[in-house]
């Protein structure tokens, strides 16, 4: 099953297990969870992400992004840009996956020995 398939499947029914608590993360009702969502992803904040400094000021240390080109939660295109501007972010973009990718059985496999591997 394509990953962004996934992402349906998984948006519907992604439950907290740690701790052992069983909890729906839209328990307020669909319209309140995508809202809040929705007042997070575009309401204003307190800082501008490009005014961000970097962390790592002696390079010891980068942020790494990851993102589905079909996420249909956060937008793809600005990401790039931002890590165009802030060579301290690393962007990765994973073609034909949602929001979910991160749910997708060895996703989070992947993605470490990436951060493992990069640069060897």
């Amino acid at each position: 099953m394509p990953v962004n398939r996934l992402h349906g499947l998984i948006s519907r029914s992604i439950t907290l297990f740690h701790l052992g608590i069983h909890i729906d993360v839209r328990q307020q009702g669909e319209y309140e969870t995508v809202h809040r969502d929705l007042n997070f992803a575009f309401g204003s904040w307190e800082f501008k992400p490009l005014d961000l400094e970097n962390p790592f000021p002696n390079n010891e240390g980068s942020v790494h992004l990851w993102q589905g080109d079909e996420d249909l939660m956060v937008a793809a295109k600005l990401q790039p840009c931002i890590a165009q501007k802030l060579p301290w972010i690393h962007y990765h973009e994973l073609q034909g996956a949602g929001h979910g990718f991160p749910y997708v059985d060895g996703m989070a496999d992947t993605i470490i020995k990436s951060l493992l591997l990069q640069g060897k």
